[in-house]
């Protein structure tokens, strides 16, 4: 079966990038690539597609229909990619690998992420003081130190804290005379 699929004929050509197709309709799907255009459209959000089915795939934002549930922990998803990728805690397979110090990942996000620790990149900047950093969360984090924002509070002595773990350090002191008492 799977010969004669790759032997059929495929009569229609991209012009632009040469692509091939067996049929007319993939073809003229395909040509959205390269015209921009985007004739679906969300009811909801304007949001433009493509393609149909990713219009269909987008409408599971508005609706919350998650049709992909796991069956090992219940969890459920809008796209099966999504449950693929879940799935990957349960199984332990990290399908992407540190080509420098071969440290695996589930995620490919978090491959390109570690990989700026070998690369020195620091694509996210502070613009009040220029400080550069590799994560997102780290340029967050640091951003406290100029708006003065304490979202961690003490539920005891109501101190506030910039970070989780100044929170847990001041935790220790109530821990500790808690002992003493």
């Amino acid at each position: 079966m799977e010969e004669r699929v790759q032997n059929r004929e495929k009569p229609y050509k991209c012009d632009v990038c040469m692509s091939e197709f067996t049929v007319k309709g993939n073809l003229r799907n395909h040509m959205r690539i390269h015209t921009g255009e985007k004739p679906y459209k969300c009811d909801f959000c304007m949001s433009k597609f493509a393609e149909k089915g990713n219009l269909r795939k987008h409408m599971r934002i508005h609706t919350g229909e998650k049709p992909y549930e796991c069956g090992v922990c219940m969890s459920d998803y809008s796209r099966i990619e999504h449950l693929r990728k879940h799935m990957r805690i349960h199984t332990g397979e990290k399908p992407y690998k540190c080509d420098v110090c071969m440290f695996e990942f589930t995620q490919k996000e978090s491959l390109k992420r570690h990989m700026r620790i070998h690369t020195g990149e620091k694509p996210y900047k502070c613009d009040m003081c220029m400080s550069e950093f590799t994560q997102k969360v780290s340029l967050r984090r640091h951003m406290r130190i100029h708006t003065r924002e304490k979202p961690y509070k003490c539920g005891v002595c109501l101190s506030e804290f910039t970070t989780k773990g100044y929170i847990r350090k001041h935790m220790r002191i109530h821990k500790e005379r808690n002992l003493i008492m």
